[in-house]
Order: C-alpha cells, then structure tokens, then sequence
C-alpha cells in the first residue's frame, strides 16, 4: 500500500467520529495485553501507555486533538458512571471497611496533608512562583477536584491538571517498587496509599492487582478529593 493511499485512508478515517473512541479502547487493551505479558511490570501500566501512544499518533498524523476527542468523548462521558460503580466493590468490602476505620481516617489526614504541603514546601523552596506552589497543593486528586480547588486557592487551573496527570502515572509507575521495598503486603494499606496518591490513575492500577485492593484505593481517591476540597481552600486563603 503505497504513502498516498495510506495518507487518504487516515484522513478518511479521521473524519468518522468513531476514530477518537476505537483507538481509546485499542490502546488501552493493548496496553492490558502488554501488561499481562510482561507480568505485570510497573512500566507496562496499560493507562500511560495508552496516552503515549494517542500522543504520539495524533502528533505524528497532526490530527486536532478536537477531532480526536469527538469520538472519545463518550469514554468522557462514561468516566461519571464508572465513578459512581466503584461503589460496589466497596459494598463488598464493608466489613472490612468499618474494622479499619480508624487507620483509615489517620492515614487519610496524614496523607492528604504530606500530599499537599510537601509538594508545596519543595516547590517554595525551589524557588517556584506563588501560582505554582499553589497550583501543586491538589496534585493528588482526580482532575475535575483538583482543577476546582487550584482556582479557589489562587493556582492554576491548567497547570494543576497536567500535574495531577505526572503525579498519577508516577504514583503508578512507582509504587509497585515502594510497596515491596517497605514489605508492604496488606491489601488494604496498598489500595488506600494507591488511590490516595495517585487518584485515578492509581486505582486503574490497583483494581489490576485484585478487587480488594481496587476497592480500597477506590476510597482513597474519594475521601482523599473530599478532604482536599473542604478543608484546603480553608487552610490556604
């Protein structure tokens, strides 16, 4: 097949609003696929590569990311309904749930805290913008949270969404390597730190390694957004 027929193929293509939804869910099961075959290593976390890879085609076709995104945005659209069903694997761990209630709520509150000042005070100490600093407190909640509270707090909006993406797939990528560097085995303790620090993208990963650890980082990420808007706008007006 020659590169002109190639090239009109593609624009073909680009102009079906199915384009932007079948290549999300093709990298997305390519990078499941991968994943398992390479035993599940850190690096093969299917959802960065998955992102490497739209990127890295929209950029080399130039296809406008808004044409990409008029057929995904029904994966847009879904990311509502899956939220609310991360309830059900919660249900299923209830009786766990409330046993652990206590070492939950402490490491929720000592989490969410060295999430945001620490990230903060390095980027203070660095000599970051006030904005910036700002900007980083709510790295570590799902994006439309964190958006929301970093223009509350004075950051800004747009750069506290590409950091929320760098922290989650650097939650992912790393800590499969601190769990076992800590010897960390209980489920519990690593689905909460996974999706506490890495929101989204950590409980994607944490549901790969089993429905409990799943549901645990599930209630991570959700208490975690819930701490962080309440109460930082209130610490840093």
């Amino acid at each position: 097949m020659s590169g002109s027929t190639i090239s009109a193929l593609w624009v073909y293509l680009a102009a079906s609003p199915l384009l932007g939804l079948t290549l999300t869910l093709l990298a997305y099961q390519g990078g499941v696929w991968l994943f398992r075959r390479s035993g599940q290593q850190a690096w093969a976390n299917p959802v960065p590569l998955a992102i490497l890879f739209i990127g890295t085609l929209l950029w080399l076709t130039e296809t406008p990311y808004a044409t990409y995104f008029e057929g995904a945005q029904f994966v847009h659209f879904l990311l509502g309904p899956a939220t609310v069903a991360l309830a059900v694997p919660l249900y299923m761990q209830w009786k766990h749930l409330r046993r652990m209630a206590l070492p939950l709520l402490v490491a929720l509150l000592a989490g969410s805290a060295a999430a945001a000042f620490s990230a903060m005070g390095i980027a203070s100490w660095l000599g970051a913008s006030p904005e910036t600093v700002r900007s980083l407190a709510p790295k570590s909640v799902t994006t439309p949270i964190a958006m929301a509270v970093a223009e509350q707090i004075g950051g800004l909006p747009s750069l506290t969404a590409v950091l929320v993406v760098i922290t989650g797939i650097t939650g992912t990528l790393c800590f499969p390597a601190f769990f076992r560097l800590l010897k960390i085995r209980n489920p519990a303790a690593q689905g909460f730190a996974a999706g506490l620090s890495a929101h989204g993208l950590g409980t994607a990963r944490a549901f790969l390694i089993s429905e409990e650890v799943g549901a645990f980082a599930a209630l991570g990420m959700g208490l975690n957004g819930i701490v962080t808007a309440v109460f930082l706008p209130l610490l840093l007006r």
